[in-house]
């Protein structure tokens, strides 16, 4: 029965937040809204696009006035995903010692079309999945469960880099593995109930395998 290893995208395997950002304040200006900062937007990711507009236009914006800022940002962001992306150093070496003992995929609250284009990029021949109409985002279980089903795996590790990805591992029934170079700092992922931690990319492999081994004896 085969093990395999999910792995969220955005603060995980790739620092995408300058050109979430870039997308963000286009459609933010676009409808007259105050531009986010960094950090503003760090805060703002992780549970999907229109969670992350929802928290970047003013308070008081209709849900409407939500809908038509995510209209324009999400092809923009398609379009200009890969401006200033870039795998965090040893994401690849990482990811070609574990293929070689495991399934691997990718899941991510990201739009499904834009997941599709960083990952073909970046990731070639790794199972990729967004979010999409028919498989509700994380937290939420499906990505998980679908993934796994895609890739042969009848039991899996999760890999990711927030609240949320902690709670789809939970939601999911697998353990989740929380890594420190992402969009949140320790002490919130163990706030959030995290207690597996990996601080370097080059540490995947064995943290894993120790994750693998304790969980599923293997």
């Amino acid at each position: 029965m085969a093990v395999g290893i999910l792995f969220d995208l955005d603060g995980t395997l790739l620092d995408t937040l300058e050109d979430l950002l870039s997308a963000t304040n286009y459609a933010l200006a676009l409808h007259g809204y105050p531009r986010r900062d960094l950090e503003q937007l760090r805060r703002a990711v992780g549970s999907g696009a229109w969670n992350q507009i929802r928290r970047s236009v003013p308070e008081d914006a209709s849900e409407d006035a939500v809908q038509r800022v995510l209209a324009d940002y999400k092809p923009y962001y398609t379009a200009h995903c890969r401006t200033r992306t870039r795998p965090y150093a040893g994401i690849w070496e990482a990811l070609e010692e574990l293929k070689d003992r495991y399934p691997l995929a990718i899941v991510s609250n990201k739009p499904d079309p834009a997941v599709k284009a960083l990952c073909g990029a970046y990731f070639p021949g790794i199972y990729a999945q967004g979010e999409a109409a028919d498989c509700p985002r994380k937290p939420a279980p499906d990505m998980v469960l679908k993934a796994m089903a895609a890739i042969g795996a009848d039991r899996c590790v999760y890999v990711g880099d927030s609240e949320v990805d902690i709670l789809t591992a939970k939601n999911a029934g697998v353990p989740c593995v929380s890594v420190l170079w992402g969009f949140r700092c320790r002490e919130e992922l163990e706030a959030a109930g995290g207690s597996i931690f990996c601080a370097a990319p080059a540490d995947l492999p064995k943290v894993l395998k120790t994750v693998v081994g304790g969980t599923y004896g293997q």
